[in-house]
Protein backbone atom coordinates (compact mmCIF):
# COMPACT_ATOMS: atom_id res chain seq x y z
CA UNK A 1 0.00 0.00 0.00
CA UNK A 2 1.24 3.39 -0.69
CA UNK A 3 -0.40 6.91 -0.59
CA UNK A 4 0.63 9.61 -2.84
CA UNK A 5 0.32 13.32 -2.95
CA UNK A 6 0.56 15.96 -5.57
CA UNK A 7 -0.82 19.49 -6.35
CA UNK A 8 1.72 21.30 -4.67
CA UNK A 9 3.54 24.87 -6.22
CA UNK A 10 4.04 28.13 -6.36
CA UNK A 11 1.09 30.64 -5.51
CA UNK A 12 0.77 34.19 -4.99
CA UNK A 13 -1.15 35.01 -1.41
CA UNK A 14 -4.70 35.03 -2.12
CA UNK A 15 -4.67 31.84 -4.65
CA UNK A 16 -6.10 28.45 -4.76
CA UNK A 17 -4.43 25.25 -4.88
CA UNK A 18 -6.26 21.91 -4.40
CA UNK A 19 -3.75 18.62 -3.28
CA UNK A 20 -4.76 15.45 -4.05
CA UNK A 21 -3.59 11.74 -2.10
CA UNK A 22 -4.31 8.57 -3.52
CA UNK A 23 -3.86 5.54 -2.21
CA UNK A 24 -2.99 2.66 -4.09
CA UNK A 25 -2.20 -1.43 -3.95
CA UNK A 26 -4.25 -4.35 -2.17
CA UNK A 27 -7.17 -2.40 -0.14
CA UNK A 28 -9.94 -3.54 1.98
CA UNK A 29 -11.51 0.11 3.17
CA UNK A 30 -10.10 3.47 4.28
CA UNK A 31 -11.15 4.86 7.48
CA UNK A 32 -9.91 8.18 8.36
CA UNK A 33 -8.08 10.44 6.60
CA UNK A 34 -5.97 13.34 7.04
CA UNK A 35 -3.81 16.82 5.83
CA UNK A 36 -0.58 17.32 7.91
CA UNK A 37 2.03 20.11 7.17
CA UNK A 38 5.31 21.00 8.41
CA UNK A 39 6.83 24.69 7.42
CA UNK A 40 10.35 25.01 7.51
CA UNK A 41 12.19 25.05 10.91
CA UNK A 42 8.92 23.88 12.62
CA UNK A 43 7.66 20.38 13.77
CA UNK A 44 4.80 19.12 11.44
CA UNK A 45 1.09 19.65 12.60
CA UNK A 46 -2.34 18.93 11.59
CA UNK A 47 -4.19 20.47 8.79
CA UNK A 48 -7.29 18.52 8.18
CA UNK A 49 -9.22 15.01 8.76
CA UNK A 50 -11.89 13.03 7.39
CA UNK A 51 -14.04 10.04 8.52
CA UNK A 52 -14.99 7.55 7.20
CA UNK A 53 -18.88 8.94 7.20
CA UNK A 54 -17.34 11.79 5.90
CA UNK A 55 -17.14 14.27 9.04
CA UNK A 56 -14.91 16.97 9.03
CA UNK A 57 -12.84 19.13 11.24
CA UNK A 58 -10.13 21.68 10.91
CA UNK A 59 -7.14 23.67 12.46
CA UNK A 60 -7.88 27.16 13.48
CA UNK A 61 -5.64 28.41 11.31
CA UNK A 62 -7.52 27.31 8.03
CA UNK A 63 -10.92 26.96 8.91
CA UNK A 64 -12.98 28.77 6.32
CA UNK A 65 -10.35 28.50 4.27
CA UNK A 66 -9.42 25.06 3.39
CA UNK A 67 -11.74 22.28 2.45
CA UNK A 68 -10.84 18.36 3.15
CA UNK A 69 -13.13 15.53 1.15
CA UNK A 70 -12.61 12.07 -0.52
CA UNK A 71 -13.57 9.93 -3.01
CA UNK A 72 -13.80 5.87 -1.79
CA UNK A 73 -14.14 5.28 -5.09
CA UNK A 74 -10.85 5.97 -6.26
CA UNK A 75 -9.03 6.03 -2.79
CA UNK A 76 -8.18 9.15 -2.89
CA UNK A 77 -8.81 12.42 -0.05
CA UNK A 78 -8.11 16.62 -1.61
CA UNK A 79 -7.72 19.48 0.06
CA UNK A 80 -9.11 22.40 -1.64
CA UNK A 81 -6.93 25.49 0.17
CA UNK A 82 -8.85 29.16 -0.82
CA UNK A 83 -7.15 32.44 0.24
CA UNK A 84 -3.58 31.26 0.71
CA UNK A 85 -1.40 33.08 3.16
CA UNK A 86 2.71 32.99 2.83
CA UNK A 87 2.41 31.03 6.48
CA UNK A 88 0.44 28.69 4.66
CA UNK A 89 4.28 27.93 2.68
CA UNK A 90 5.12 23.80 3.79
CA UNK A 91 5.28 20.12 3.00
CA UNK A 92 1.91 19.29 2.85
CA UNK A 93 1.26 15.24 3.84
CA UNK A 94 -1.26 12.78 3.72
CA UNK A 95 -2.48 9.75 6.18
CA UNK A 96 -4.73 7.47 6.06
CA UNK A 97 -5.89 4.76 8.18
CA UNK A 98 -5.93 1.70 5.56
CA UNK A 99 -7.39 -1.68 6.05
CA UNK A 100 -5.07 -3.80 3.04
CA UNK A 101 -6.22 -7.47 2.29
CA UNK A 102 -5.22 -10.01 4.14
CA UNK A 103 -3.75 -7.44 6.83
CA UNK A 104 -4.90 -5.35 9.88
CA UNK A 105 -5.52 -1.91 9.29
CA UNK A 106 -2.41 0.38 9.65
CA UNK A 107 -1.46 3.87 9.57
CA UNK A 108 0.46 5.46 6.76
CA UNK A 109 1.56 8.66 5.58
CA UNK A 110 2.50 9.71 2.15
CA UNK A 111 5.36 11.87 0.29
CA UNK A 112 5.21 15.37 1.05
CA UNK A 113 4.12 18.22 -1.77
CA UNK A 114 5.53 21.60 -1.35
CA UNK A 115 3.33 24.48 -1.77
CA UNK A 116 4.99 27.69 -1.23
CA UNK A 117 2.97 30.88 -1.31
CA UNK A 118 4.97 34.07 -2.13
CA UNK A 119 4.58 37.26 -4.21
Amino acid sequence: VQLQAYGGGLVQPGGSLRLSCAASGSIVGINNMAWYRQAPGKQREWVAHITWSGSTNYADSVKGRFTISRDDASNTVYLQMNSLKPEDTAVYYCNADIHPRGLGTRNYWGLGTLVTVSS
